[in-house]
Protein backbone atom coordinates (compact mmCIF):
# COMPACT_ATOMS: atom_id res chain seq x y z
CA UNK A 1 0.00 0.00 0.00
CA UNK A 2 1.62 3.19 -1.00
CA UNK A 3 1.05 6.13 1.09
CA UNK A 4 -0.89 8.06 -1.32
CA UNK A 5 -3.42 4.77 -0.94
CA UNK A 6 -3.66 5.67 2.83
CA UNK A 7 -3.62 8.97 2.55
CA UNK A 8 -7.14 8.76 0.43
CA UNK A 9 -8.64 5.90 3.17
CA UNK A 10 -7.92 7.73 5.81
CA UNK A 11 -9.66 10.62 3.93
CA UNK A 12 -12.69 8.90 3.14
CA UNK A 13 -12.96 7.89 6.61
CA UNK A 14 -11.82 10.61 8.38
CA UNK A 15 -13.31 11.17 11.83
CA UNK A 16 -15.07 7.97 12.15
CA UNK A 17 -15.10 5.63 14.92
CA UNK A 18 -12.90 2.03 14.29
CA UNK A 19 -15.24 -0.82 13.98
CA UNK A 20 -14.21 -4.27 15.92
CA UNK A 21 -13.91 -5.93 12.50
CA UNK A 22 -11.52 -8.59 12.03
CA UNK A 23 -11.62 -8.34 8.36
CA UNK A 24 -10.88 -4.84 8.31
CA UNK A 25 -7.63 -5.40 6.96
CA UNK A 26 -8.86 -7.52 3.82
CA UNK A 27 -11.89 -4.21 3.61
CA UNK A 28 -8.80 -2.01 3.58
CA UNK A 29 -6.88 -3.33 0.79
CA UNK A 30 -10.25 -3.88 -1.44
CA UNK A 31 -11.10 -0.33 -1.35
CA UNK A 32 -7.44 0.63 -2.55
CA UNK A 33 -7.55 -1.75 -5.40
CA UNK A 34 -10.73 0.18 -6.33
CA UNK A 35 -9.42 3.13 -6.58
CA UNK A 36 -6.33 2.04 -8.10
CA UNK A 37 -8.86 1.06 -10.65
CA UNK A 38 -10.75 4.48 -10.44
CA UNK A 39 -7.42 6.18 -11.36
CA UNK A 40 -6.36 3.96 -14.63
CA UNK A 41 -9.86 4.03 -15.90
CA UNK A 42 -9.60 8.05 -15.54
CA UNK A 43 -6.28 8.06 -16.65
CA UNK A 44 -6.54 6.11 -19.42
CA UNK A 45 -9.59 8.15 -20.59
CA UNK A 46 -7.53 11.44 -19.93
CA UNK A 47 -4.91 9.86 -22.21
CA UNK A 48 -7.41 8.47 -24.86
CA UNK A 49 -8.96 11.69 -25.02
CA UNK A 50 -5.28 13.89 -25.58
CA UNK A 51 -4.34 10.99 -28.32
CA UNK A 52 -7.54 11.77 -30.15
CA UNK A 53 -7.52 15.66 -29.48
CA UNK A 54 -3.99 14.86 -31.01
CA UNK A 55 -5.42 13.28 -34.09
CA UNK A 56 -8.51 16.28 -34.57
CA UNK A 57 -6.00 18.82 -34.48
CA UNK A 58 -2.61 17.33 -36.50
CA UNK A 59 -3.87 16.17 -39.93
CA UNK A 60 -3.04 13.09 -41.38
CA UNK A 61 -2.26 11.62 -37.55
CA UNK A 62 -4.81 8.55 -36.59
CA UNK A 63 -5.74 7.98 -33.18
CA UNK A 64 -4.22 4.38 -32.38
CA UNK A 65 -6.96 1.24 -31.28
CA UNK A 66 -7.13 1.37 -27.46
CA UNK A 67 -6.57 -2.06 -26.12
CA UNK A 68 -7.58 -3.73 -22.60
CA UNK A 69 -4.48 -3.47 -19.83
CA UNK A 70 -2.80 -6.94 -19.99
CA UNK A 71 -3.10 -7.49 -16.48
CA UNK A 72 -6.70 -7.06 -16.67
CA UNK A 73 -6.45 -9.98 -19.34
CA UNK A 74 -3.81 -12.27 -17.39
CA UNK A 75 -6.00 -12.05 -14.70
CA UNK A 76 -9.44 -13.30 -16.43
CA UNK A 77 -7.47 -15.97 -18.71
CA UNK A 78 -4.50 -17.13 -16.72
CA UNK A 79 -6.38 -17.47 -12.37
CA UNK A 80 -4.88 -19.45 -9.84
CA UNK A 81 -7.66 -22.23 -10.37
CA UNK A 82 -9.75 -23.40 -13.28
CA UNK A 83 -11.90 -26.26 -14.15
CA UNK A 84 -11.84 -27.51 -18.23
CA UNK A 85 -15.13 -27.71 -20.03
CA UNK A 86 -14.42 -31.63 -19.44
CA UNK A 87 -14.05 -31.65 -15.49
CA UNK A 88 -10.38 -31.64 -15.28
CA UNK A 89 -9.21 -29.26 -12.70
CA UNK A 90 -5.94 -27.50 -13.30
CA UNK A 91 -3.54 -25.31 -10.57
CA UNK A 92 -1.60 -22.03 -11.63
CA UNK A 93 2.12 -23.17 -10.64
CA UNK A 94 3.88 -19.99 -11.86
CA UNK A 95 3.07 -16.80 -13.88
CA UNK A 96 5.46 -14.26 -15.89
CA UNK A 97 5.08 -12.30 -18.51
CA UNK A 98 6.90 -10.86 -22.37
CA UNK A 99 6.47 -7.54 -23.73
CA UNK A 100 8.20 -5.04 -25.46
CA UNK A 101 10.58 -4.06 -22.90
CA UNK A 102 10.82 -7.94 -21.78
CA UNK A 103 11.68 -10.76 -24.20
CA UNK A 104 12.86 -13.68 -22.35
CA UNK A 105 11.59 -14.71 -19.00
CA UNK A 106 12.17 -17.72 -16.74
CA UNK A 107 10.15 -19.85 -13.89
CA UNK A 108 11.00 -22.81 -11.77
CA UNK A 109 8.22 -24.96 -10.88
CA UNK A 110 8.18 -28.29 -8.84
CA UNK A 111 7.72 -31.57 -10.79
CA UNK A 112 5.21 -33.41 -9.26
CA UNK A 113 4.18 -36.21 -11.85
CA UNK A 114 0.92 -34.98 -12.81
CA UNK A 115 0.79 -33.16 -16.60
CA UNK A 116 1.99 -29.71 -17.17
CA UNK A 117 0.61 -27.67 -19.34
CA UNK A 118 1.41 -23.77 -20.55
CA UNK A 119 -0.77 -21.20 -20.67
CA UNK A 120 -0.80 -17.88 -22.69
CA UNK A 121 -2.58 -14.68 -23.59
CA UNK A 122 -1.59 -12.27 -25.89
CA UNK A 123 -2.94 -8.51 -25.48
CA UNK A 124 -1.64 -6.91 -29.17
CA UNK A 125 -2.23 -6.63 -32.83
CA UNK A 126 -0.91 -9.65 -34.72
CA UNK A 127 2.41 -9.16 -33.78
CA UNK A 128 4.92 -10.64 -36.48
CA UNK A 129 6.83 -12.52 -32.64
CA UNK A 130 6.03 -15.36 -31.75
CA UNK A 131 7.04 -17.20 -27.59
CA UNK A 132 9.38 -20.04 -27.44
CA UNK A 133 9.28 -22.46 -24.94
CA UNK A 134 12.32 -24.33 -23.77
CA UNK A 135 12.40 -26.45 -20.50
CA UNK A 136 15.63 -26.78 -18.80
CA UNK A 137 16.87 -25.29 -22.06
CA UNK A 138 16.00 -27.66 -24.64
CA UNK A 139 13.29 -26.85 -26.87
CA UNK A 140 11.09 -30.09 -26.07
CA UNK A 141 7.92 -28.62 -26.48
CA UNK A 142 5.73 -27.04 -26.55
CA UNK A 143 6.74 -25.68 -30.09
CA UNK A 144 5.49 -22.05 -29.47
CA UNK A 145 2.30 -20.06 -29.46
CA UNK A 146 1.34 -17.51 -32.15
CA UNK A 147 -0.74 -15.67 -33.55
CA UNK A 148 -1.21 -13.21 -30.32
CA UNK A 149 -4.83 -13.91 -29.31
CA UNK A 150 -6.80 -12.34 -26.36
CA UNK A 151 -8.49 -15.85 -25.54
CA UNK A 152 -6.16 -18.22 -22.90
CA UNK A 153 -4.47 -21.23 -25.32
CA UNK A 154 -3.28 -24.12 -23.36
CA UNK A 155 -0.11 -26.44 -24.51
CA UNK A 156 1.42 -29.33 -22.96
CA UNK A 157 4.65 -29.42 -21.51
CA UNK A 158 7.41 -32.51 -21.92
CA UNK A 159 8.96 -32.78 -18.39
CA UNK A 160 12.32 -35.15 -18.28
CA UNK A 161 11.83 -37.86 -16.87
CA UNK A 162 12.90 -38.26 -13.01
CA UNK A 163 13.30 -34.55 -11.95
CA UNK A 164 11.85 -33.08 -9.22
CA UNK A 165 11.97 -29.35 -10.75
CA UNK A 166 12.11 -27.40 -14.02
CA UNK A 167 12.56 -24.46 -15.74
CA UNK A 168 10.67 -23.07 -17.86
CA UNK A 169 12.03 -19.97 -20.47
CA UNK A 170 10.13 -18.04 -22.32
CA UNK A 171 11.36 -15.48 -25.16
CA UNK A 172 10.09 -13.84 -27.89
CA UNK A 173 11.57 -14.71 -31.10
CA UNK A 174 10.81 -12.79 -34.56
CA UNK A 175 8.95 -14.76 -36.90
CA UNK A 176 10.63 -13.22 -40.31
CA UNK A 177 8.00 -13.02 -42.62
CA UNK A 178 4.36 -12.45 -43.16
CA UNK A 179 2.07 -14.53 -45.60
CA UNK A 180 -1.03 -12.36 -45.74
CA UNK A 181 -2.81 -14.82 -47.93
CA UNK A 182 -2.20 -17.49 -50.82
CA UNK A 183 -2.47 -15.22 -53.38
CA UNK A 184 -0.02 -12.80 -52.75
CA UNK A 185 3.87 -13.45 -51.75
CA UNK A 186 5.06 -12.96 -48.06
CA UNK A 187 7.05 -10.37 -47.10
CA UNK A 188 10.00 -9.56 -43.99
CA UNK A 189 7.93 -9.11 -41.19
CA UNK A 190 8.78 -6.00 -38.96
CA UNK A 191 8.55 -6.91 -35.19
CA UNK A 192 5.19 -5.53 -33.67
CA UNK A 193 5.78 -7.06 -30.07
CA UNK A 194 2.49 -7.76 -27.96
CA UNK A 195 1.87 -8.21 -24.46
CA UNK A 196 1.93 -11.65 -23.53
CA UNK A 197 0.82 -13.39 -20.01
CA UNK A 198 1.87 -16.95 -19.50
CA UNK A 199 1.27 -19.26 -16.54
CA UNK A 200 2.47 -23.16 -16.11
CA UNK A 201 -0.39 -25.25 -15.28
CA UNK A 202 -0.13 -28.30 -13.80
CA UNK A 203 -3.40 -30.53 -14.38
CA UNK A 204 -4.97 -33.82 -12.44
CA UNK A 205 -6.33 -36.71 -15.06
CA UNK A 206 -9.83 -37.32 -14.31
CA UNK A 207 -10.83 -40.40 -12.00
CA UNK A 208 -12.43 -42.05 -15.15
CA UNK A 209 -12.47 -41.34 -19.05
CA UNK A 210 -14.32 -38.34 -20.05
CA UNK A 211 -16.46 -38.75 -23.50
CA UNK A 212 -15.82 -36.17 -25.55
CA UNK A 213 -18.97 -34.98 -27.98
CA UNK A 214 -19.42 -36.32 -31.39
CA UNK A 215 -17.90 -35.08 -34.32
CA UNK A 216 -20.16 -33.41 -36.88
CA UNK A 217 -21.30 -34.60 -40.22
CA UNK A 218 -18.27 -33.37 -43.21
CA UNK A 219 -20.63 -31.54 -45.58
CA UNK A 220 -21.12 -33.83 -48.63
CA UNK A 221 -19.51 -31.18 -51.33
CA UNK A 222 -17.23 -28.45 -51.05
CA UNK A 223 -17.14 -26.32 -54.05
CA UNK A 224 -16.76 -28.61 -56.94
CA UNK A 225 -15.02 -30.97 -54.74
CA UNK A 226 -17.52 -34.05 -52.76
CA UNK A 227 -16.87 -36.48 -50.57
CA UNK A 228 -16.08 -39.82 -51.54
CA UNK A 229 -15.22 -41.55 -48.34
CA UNK A 230 -14.65 -41.13 -44.68
CA UNK A 231 -13.60 -42.50 -41.59
CA UNK A 232 -13.84 -42.11 -37.34
CA UNK A 233 -12.91 -43.08 -34.20
CA UNK A 234 -12.13 -42.67 -30.54
CA UNK A 235 -8.41 -41.71 -29.83
CA UNK A 236 -6.34 -43.41 -28.34
CA UNK A 237 -8.18 -46.86 -28.91
CA UNK A 238 -8.91 -45.85 -32.98
CA UNK A 239 -5.33 -44.31 -34.14
CA UNK A 240 -5.21 -45.44 -37.99
CA UNK A 241 -7.24 -45.22 -40.95
CA UNK A 242 -7.33 -46.36 -44.28
CA UNK A 243 -9.44 -45.01 -47.90
CA UNK A 244 -9.12 -46.05 -51.55
CA UNK A 245 -10.02 -43.82 -54.02
CA UNK A 246 -9.82 -42.56 -57.92
CA UNK A 247 -9.35 -39.25 -58.20
CA UNK A 248 -10.35 -38.00 -62.33
CA UNK A 249 -8.50 -34.72 -62.06
CA UNK A 250 -5.28 -36.21 -60.05
CA UNK A 251 -6.06 -33.92 -56.79
CA UNK A 252 -7.32 -35.35 -53.59
CA UNK A 253 -8.01 -33.45 -50.65
CA UNK A 254 -8.16 -34.76 -46.55
CA UNK A 255 -10.32 -32.98 -43.92
CA UNK A 256 -9.83 -33.33 -40.09
CA UNK A 257 -12.21 -32.69 -37.92
CA UNK A 258 -11.77 -33.71 -33.83
CA UNK A 259 -13.93 -32.87 -30.83
CA UNK A 260 -12.93 -33.11 -26.84
CA UNK A 261 -10.65 -30.40 -24.49
CA UNK A 262 -7.73 -31.77 -26.15
CA UNK A 263 -8.70 -32.18 -29.79
CA UNK A 264 -6.18 -29.03 -30.87
CA UNK A 265 -3.16 -31.41 -29.56
CA UNK A 266 -4.04 -34.42 -32.38
CA UNK A 267 -1.45 -34.71 -35.04
CA UNK A 268 -2.12 -36.73 -38.28
CA UNK A 269 0.73 -38.52 -40.59
CA UNK A 270 -0.70 -40.06 -44.26
CA UNK A 271 0.97 -42.16 -46.76
CA UNK A 272 -0.20 -42.60 -50.38
CA UNK A 273 0.16 -45.91 -51.91
CA UNK A 274 2.69 -46.32 -49.27
CA UNK A 275 4.69 -43.44 -49.66
CA UNK A 276 4.93 -41.11 -46.36
CA UNK A 277 4.33 -37.41 -46.56
CA UNK A 278 6.46 -35.35 -44.57
CA UNK A 279 3.41 -33.10 -43.27
CA UNK A 280 2.38 -33.42 -39.81
CA UNK A 281 -1.02 -31.48 -39.40
CA UNK A 282 -2.90 -30.81 -36.55
CA UNK A 283 -6.78 -31.07 -36.48
CA UNK A 284 -10.13 -28.61 -36.54
CA UNK A 285 -12.92 -28.20 -33.90
CA UNK A 286 -16.50 -27.76 -35.70
CA UNK A 287 -19.07 -26.05 -32.93
CA UNK A 288 -20.83 -23.57 -34.91
CA UNK A 289 -20.74 -21.74 -37.92
CA UNK A 290 -19.69 -22.82 -41.44
CA UNK A 291 -17.21 -25.41 -41.71
CA UNK A 292 -13.96 -25.32 -41.19
CA UNK A 293 -11.77 -25.91 -44.24
CA UNK A 294 -8.72 -27.03 -43.32
CA UNK A 295 -8.42 -29.08 -46.50
CA UNK A 296 -4.58 -31.13 -47.02
CA UNK A 297 -4.18 -31.49 -50.64
CA UNK A 298 -2.13 -34.25 -52.44
CA UNK A 299 -1.24 -35.06 -56.24
CA UNK A 300 -2.20 -38.35 -57.48
CA UNK A 301 -2.26 -40.47 -60.91
CA UNK A 302 -5.07 -39.42 -62.76
CA UNK A 303 -7.56 -42.29 -63.27
CA UNK A 304 -5.82 -44.46 -60.58
CA UNK A 305 -6.94 -46.22 -57.54
CA UNK A 306 -4.74 -45.12 -54.77
CA UNK A 307 -4.44 -46.25 -50.93
CA UNK A 308 -4.49 -43.30 -48.25
CA UNK A 309 -3.32 -44.62 -44.79
CA UNK A 310 -3.53 -42.19 -41.78
CA UNK A 311 -1.50 -42.32 -38.08
CA UNK A 312 -3.09 -40.19 -35.27
CA UNK A 313 -1.23 -39.31 -32.51
CA UNK A 314 -1.86 -36.36 -29.93
CA UNK A 315 1.05 -34.25 -28.20
CA UNK A 316 1.24 -34.45 -25.00
CA UNK A 317 -0.24 -36.35 -21.33
CA UNK A 318 -4.05 -37.56 -21.92
CA UNK A 319 -4.90 -39.57 -19.53
CA UNK A 320 -8.80 -40.47 -19.71
CA UNK A 321 -9.49 -37.43 -22.16
CA UNK A 322 -10.18 -39.12 -25.09
CA UNK A 323 -10.55 -37.46 -28.45
CA UNK A 324 -13.38 -37.97 -31.29
CA UNK A 325 -12.00 -37.51 -34.48
CA UNK A 326 -13.00 -37.94 -37.94
CA UNK A 327 -11.27 -37.81 -41.50
CA UNK A 328 -12.61 -37.17 -44.79
CA UNK A 329 -11.48 -37.86 -48.59
CA UNK A 330 -13.10 -35.14 -51.08
CA UNK A 331 -11.94 -35.46 -55.00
Amino acid sequence: MSVQDLRDVLREHAGGPSPANPRRHDQIHARVRRMRRRRRVLAGAAAVAAVVAAAVLVPGVAAPPSRETTAAAVAEALPERFTAPDGTPYRRLALTSLGPDVRRSSVTVPVSGRPLDVGAVCDGRLPSLEVQVLVNGNRTGPPGFSPCRPERALWPLTVPPGVRDVTITFEMTDMGWRCADETRPCEAATPQPGDWGLAVYEWTPPARPVSPEPVRAFPGRLGELRLAASASGVWPQDSTFTFEGVSADGTIGIERLCSGDLAGRMWFRFRIDGVEDPSTVGCDVWKEGSFPSGRIPFDVPKGKRVTVTGQIGLWGEHTNRPVDWSVGLYR
